[in-house]
């Protein structure tokens, strides 16, 4: 082989290697030098192609069709919502390893109407808690603070670090509790209500309820009840009593369970309202509670459509048994 025809090679080898460089550089590797963190967050349901757009404005990825190919040869691969500790100075690759592997933070949604207990078993599935950790959610960090045993672990997305404390999520719930509820405090002191009233009242307004639509009746009726010293008689409070079984939290009571359940929570056997509240409400439960349906009901159902009835009086009330759950 001659000198020339080396010389050829050695010249279209170079070039190879100039251009995979140069492609890297302004394709591939990372977007600046100097390290700058930063949390990128994933939203439930956002699609693949929204996140790259997004980490393309965010300033974490050069070049998007570049970051597909790198997601490409990565063959099978999962981006979970949540957040993902990352730099600018991280490579195409780097970006690409750390969102399809574990999330640094993970959302967590916590429903209206979830007892304290549910909360800590969803908790401690998302987090990977020991039973130790899951005992502390439900007998300390939670029962720190008398008007915060129950009722004040908001219902609301969050997302939490995987690293945070039990006893941490729980400041943080209350935290957005106290932000959502303090609008209503002095709307409950202009009626007279004390707040923790207010928030056991709504709570079980909100595992009583069908939908929005029936809160403002049965707050009117449950109010009626309280007024005229009328036992509240509500399911979701024994229920509350009864605890978790194999069927779930909220198992349907049996008629023996109103008659043998001894408890401050059985209002059947109890007059007023419960020692705290049964689950955490929503904001309109809450209003509810507020600005109740002006009624002469006392009792209410819901027949098999999930439509309330209300009747003034038992034997209405009986009729009404007959009429749509029979």
């Amino acid at each position: 082989m001659n000198k020339k025809r080396v010389g050829i090679i050695f010249g279209i080898i170079l070039i190879f290697i100039l251009g995979l460089f140069l492609t890297n550089h302004l394709f591939f590797s990372a977007p600046q030098s100097q390290k700058e963190d930063k949390v990128f967050i994933i939203n439930q349901k956002q699609t693949e192609t929204e996140t790259i757009d997004k980490l393309k404005n965010q300033g974490l990825i050069k070049n998007k069709s570049a970051f597909k190919i790198v997601l490409f040869f990565k063959g099978k691969h999962n981006i979970a919502p949540g957040g993902y500790n990352v730099s600018k100075n991280m490579s195409a690759e780097q970006i690409a390893r750390k969102i399809t592997g574990e999330p640094d933070l993970k959302w967590v949604v916590i429903p209206e109407g979830w007892r304290k207990e549910q909360i800590g078993d969803l908790l401690a599935k998302t987090f990977n808690w020991n039973t130790e950790e899951l005992n502390k959610w439900n007998t300390v960090y939670t029962k720190m603070k008398i008007d915060y045993v129950e009722g004040t672990y908001f219902p609301d997305t969050y997302l939490i670090p995987i690293n945070e404390s039990g006893l941490d999520i729980a400041n943080r719930m209350t935290r957005r509790f106290d932000e959502k509820f303090t609008p209503y405090i002095s709307q409950f002191a202009n009626q007279n209500i004390k707040w923790t009233t207010g928030v056991k009242l709504a709570s079980i307004v909100q595992r009583e309820a069908g939908s929005k639509a029936d809160m403002p009746l049965i707050a009117g009726i449950l109010w009626n009840r309280l007024n005229q010293d009328i036992n509240l008689g509500i399911d979701a409070t024994v229920q509350y009593a009864i605890g978790k079984t194999s069927d779930s939290w909220w198992t349907p009571i049996k008629s023996e369970d109103i008659t043998n359940i001894d408890s401050p929570y059985n209002t059947y056997k109890y007059k007023g309202l419960p020692p705290t509240p049964i689950d955490s409400p929503g904001l309109d439960a809450i209003e509810s509670v507020l600005n109740p349906t002006e009624t002469n009901c006392l009792y209410y159902l819901h027949d098999k459509n999930q439509q309330i009835h209300c009747s003034e009086t038992y034997e209405e009330h009986q009729a009404n048994i007959e009429r749509y759950l029979k």
